[in-house]
């Protein structure tokens, strides 16, 4: 066994916490103090990934750099740690229950019963030890989805308690919990804390350290009152107050001695503390920006806070980079027609046009594509948003007054955006897709690698349908240019237009890339660009 310390996160009272939020800001914290940290996202739902997962349902599906198709949670980690995370760090019941059951047809349990114990147990321990070896890490953060007490979770919360039998202080439970505030009686209530923990401990796990969720700071009486029906020291139960960006909680969670209460527990000694210096640079640009700038974002999901999430972050990080505060305006694309579109987008200082699957609202893409071809309003448009305007430039550009995608028309008598033969013959759903990290070679003198700086780069995917290179000669005379290409399969990756100011469409996702440390280049030049054209920056 390794030298790891496993810290498991796991939640109470109720969903939406910011489990995630937490795991990412405690592995920021023991990162930022010199050791070697990774995140395992444990999710309860018996889907396999979330790739086939409805937006409505589970918001934003996160891709990581081998094509994992995983738990936006992940997105946070990498955000928060610039460090890129893989398939190992995000297992599903869907995966443990397949796994085991795959293991059972083979003959390999030797014809015993298999139940959730110790089978589907030792197949989640199996996972959350795989992952620690394979790093040799210090730490394992380990978040498990859902609540304490869901029937769904229950595999996961026995798992830990056996790991803390067998690894003893080398486990660490923090539990995150809500200490609701009753405007009525004006106060903090403990009980459904309390009662959270009860539940834990009726499973045979007891917390080491509880996070309390709360909208006002908990008085030391608060403090020890929890400590004392909890069974935990008053130094063990931390204040988690409501913060107006989610890069505030590794400071907030410092100050409140989060990390040096995990050490403490799990017997590690480091006297450095955490080097938080760029960190805190970062968070004073996004406190006091010099600049504003619109930027509208229209999708199909716009009403759903998770559907767009690492575009949305991205933002921050490229608003930030650039001293500005970037403010979004969401437009439902099926809001956007020809006599809407000009009151749909005044005001803005750039426009892109989000990712998504299925005909719904595609429509109205490519009628505020065309508005802000025509208007000269910086533009990016992302996977989808990209064939949008290679659809829109047929339609009115190039004559080709039916061009579409055959996801859309099958029978388009133009489709410029199509699937690959090599994909055509794969069936299962997901099985089409183009995920995960592939190279692309920029064209020396465009915008792109202006923006990029180099000739070779790598970029994440998640798509099924690509531009068809049938049309590349009609597109490249007429001014639409494929600067980015996929060399190994002769893939149009970026798509720019000639006499735009700034008119750029990508085949890929970037928004998976960006982090606060690293702000993605793409993202970093769209914001200045609207800064250039809402006249508060002088163009370079």
């Amino acid at each position: 066994m390794s030298k790891t310390k496993f810290i498991f996160v796991l939640g109470g009272v109720s969903s939406s916490l910011g489990k995630g939020i937490i795991s990412s800001s405690i592995a920021k914290l023991l990162k930022a103090r010199g050791f070697s940290v990774t995140i395992l996202k444990l999710d309860p739902y018996i889907n396999i990934d979330p790739g086939t997962l409805n937006p409505y349902e589970h918001g934003e599906c996160y891709v990581t750099e081998d094509g994992a198709e995983t738990d936006l949670d992940l997105g946070h980690y990498e955000r928060f740690s610039n460090v890129p995370t893989s398939q190992a760090n995000n297992v599903t019941t869907g995966i443990i229950y397949q796994t085991v059951i795959n293991k059972e047809r083979k003959g390999e349990f030797l014809g015993e019963t298999v139940q959730v114990i110790p089978h589907i147990t030792d197949e989640i321990k199996y996972r959350i030890k795989m992952l620690a070896n394979k790093g040799n890490y210090d730490f394992l953060v380990t978040e498990i989805g859902g609540t304490v007490g869901d029937i769904e979770s229950l595999p996961y919360i026995e798992a830990v308690r056996q790991m803390r039998w067998e690894l003893g202080r080398n486990c660490i439970v923090v539990h995150l919990t809500l200490v609701p505030y009753l405007a009525a009686a004006g106060e903090l209530k403990t009980k459904p804390t309390q009662h959270s923990v009860k539940t834990l401990l009726e499973s045979g796990v007891q917390p080491d350290i509880i996070v309390c969720r709360t909208e006002k700071h908990l008085s030391e009486n608060l403090k020890n009152k929890i400590a004392l029906f909890c069974n935990v020291t008053s130094s063990s139960v931390i204040e988690c107050i409501d913060a107006e960006s989610i890069y505030e909680v590794p400071v907030l969670m410092h100050k409140e001695h989060l990390d040096d209460e995990i050490l403490s527990k799990a017997k590690v000694r480091c006297d450095a503390e955490p080097e938080l210096t760029n960190w805190i640079k970062f968070l004073d640009k996004l406190k006091h920006p010099k600049y504003e700038v619109n930027i509208g974002l229209v999708g199909k999901y716009v009403e759903l806070k998770d559907a767009y999430k690492s575009i949305n972050e991205s933002f921050v990080h490229a608003g930030a980079d650039n001293e500005c505060k970037v403010r979004i305006r969401t437009i439902h694309s099926e809001s956007i027609t020809d006599a809407t579109v000009a009151e749909k987008l005044e005001g803005l200082d750039g426009v892109l046009v989000a990712p998504g699957f299925g005909h719904r609202g595609i429509e109205g893409k490519i009628t505020a594509i065309r508005y802000v071809r025509e208007h000269k309003i910086p533009f990016l448009g992302i996977c989808l948003g990209m064939q949008c305007a290679v659809i829109e430039f047929g339609r009115n550009i190039l004559g080709l007054n039916e061009a579409n995608s055959t996801e859309f028309d099958t029978e388009t008598p133009y489709p410029v955006i199509d699937m690959m033969e090599m994909q055509k013959k794969i069936s299962g759903m997901g099985g089409t897709m183009r995920l995960g990290a592939y190279p692309c070679k920029l064209k020396k003198g465009s915008k792109v690698y202006d923006i990029y700086k180099t000739e070779n780069i790598s970029e994440r995917h998640r798509h099924r349908f690509e531009f068809n290179n049938e049309y590349l000669t009609q597109y490249q005379k007429a001014g639409m240019t494929p600067v980015g290409i996929n060399e190994k399969d002769n893939l149009v990756e970026i798509m720019e237009l000639k006499g735009h100011p700034w008119f750029i469409g990508v085949q890929f996702h970037p928004e998976y890339k960006s982090t606060v440390a690293s702000p993605h280049p793409l993202f970093r030049a769209f914001v200045r660009a609207a800064l250039e054209y809402s006249g508060k920056l002088k163009k370079k």
